[in-house]
């Protein structure tokens, strides 16, 4: 007998058909023998209606209510998954995260968790039952209700699996696993068996959708064994795991993660001063804006260019700070929102030369013009316009090799 967390996102909770669906597994899991904790979020649709409601209120939502309103959403889902097991013949006991309870810190809208209570899960789990939890949410010290940002779910079962040590946590999404890039842009992306923390954490933090970033750092950080799974069709899926074995066969690129929504802010004719950085920096941190990409050129007669990049939902805002900012003098500020970022990831690079040359050379065959580069031990990013990335993607796939199977 395990103890296994299981997390079941919006499309697969669609429904009430897709609830019911959702009950008929876990049931099966009970009848194993298995403990079970189910972590749930809204119903497909329906976050997104909750915010579109908010703006038809106001422009400004204040951040504390918009986390009472959206949090609604997994309320709904974890009442009817609950009955919906009952009515099997499974005892079942629904939580919102304020309930368990899951305490967070107190950035509404993007809290972070900081302990987790599990005595009623384990009071429950000793009972019989299976425990249906609300993801995204929690509460702050004070009593107020939080959200952990989108994609949040994936974070509360995670940190459910850490907390009660469970044996395994499985993600449920609309794939069968972690693919070696998205198979809407290339058909012939294929499934991996599995990955490691460190190229999974890569590969969501640059783009790849299938899990949340901070889901992937906990399980690392706590060695929670994490599977990804169809939610509608039976198969072994991803598991990803620690790297602790030494694969000979290993590829050296293990997947091509990419995303859409990146902008780039490009600051020009700057002083070129001890502590420039900061002052162009600083206003954007103040505003809660994460920076992602930073380059800075070579200064010319006293000035220098400072390039980065922020998620395109912050760029406005971004491009205000800057403008608004005293400290800059008047230099240039010019914002690009149609770029795009496409990133190699593979732990094969540490042992293998040439992974960037080869992306370049790709990239310079196909037309497409590199506008700024990162890199660390395992990943090498671009930036390059929008219009070029599917045709980027295609291309890379191909020329590391990874619609082949592996022996």
């Amino acid at each position: 007998m395990a103890l296994i967390v299981q997390k079941y996102g919006g499309t697969s909770v669609g429904t009430p058909e897709r609830i019911g669906a959702v009950a008929d597994r876990v049931a099966r899991f009970r009848k194993e023998g298995h403990d079970v904790v189910v972590v749930v979020s809204a119903m497909s649709g329906e976050t997104n209606r909750l915010i579109s409601l908010a703006n038809e209120i106001t422009d400004e939502p204040v951040p504390r209510e918009m986390d009472v309103l959206v949090t609604t959403g997994e309320q709904v889902t974890i009442s009817l998954l609950s009955m919906a097991l009952i009515k099997r013949g499974v005892d079942a006991r629904s939580y919102t995260g304020s309930q368990v309870a899951i305490e967070t810190d107190s950035s509404f809208m993007k809290a972070r968790i900081e302990k987790i209570d599990d005595h009623r899960m384990r009071a429950d789990l000793d009972a019989g039952r299976v425990v249906v939890v609300a993801g995204f949410q929690g509460r702050d010290p004070e009593g107020n209700i939080t959200t952990l940002g989108r994609g949040g779910s994936d974070t509360t079962a995670v940190a459910l699996a850490a907390a009660l040590q469970a044996d395994e946590c499985q993600i449920y999404t609309d794939v069968d696993g972690v693919y070696t890039t998205d198979p809407r842009v290339v058909d012939k992306a294929r499934r991996l068996d599995s990955i490691t923390f460190e190229e999974m954490l890569e590969m969501a933090s640059q783009g790849s959708k299938v899990l949340q970033i901070r889901s992937v750092e906990f399980a690392g950080k706590y060695n929670v064994p994490l599977r990804v799974l169809s939610s509608f069709e039976e198969g072994p899926g991803t598991l990803i795991t620690v790297d602790d074995e030494v694969d000979m066969e290993k590829p050296v690129i293990s997947g091509i993660a990419f995303t859409r929504d990146e902008a780039k802010i490009i600051v020009r004719g700057a002083p070129d001063t001890p502590g420039i950085a900061y002052k162009i920096l600083g206003p954007v941190s103040d505003a809660n804006i994460e920076v992602d990409m930073i380059v800075q050129n070579a200064g010319a007669a006293g000035a220098t260019d400072f390039t980065f990049t922020v998620h395109r939902n912050d760029f406005k805002r971004a491009m205000t700070a800057l403008e608004k900012s005293s400290e800059l003098g008047s230099p240039e500020i010019i914002g690009d929102d149609t770029i795009a970022k496409v990133s190699l990831v593979g732990v094969g690079m540490r042992s293998h030369a040439g992974v960037a040359s080869k992306m370049f050379e790709t990239l310079g065959a196909e037309g497409v013009n590199i506008e700024m580069i990162s890199t660390s031990e395992i990943k090498i990013s671009v930036v390059i316009e929008e219009k070029y990335l599917e045709l980027a993607v295609r291309a890379l796939h191909s020329a590391f090799e990874l619609d082949r199977e592996s022996a």
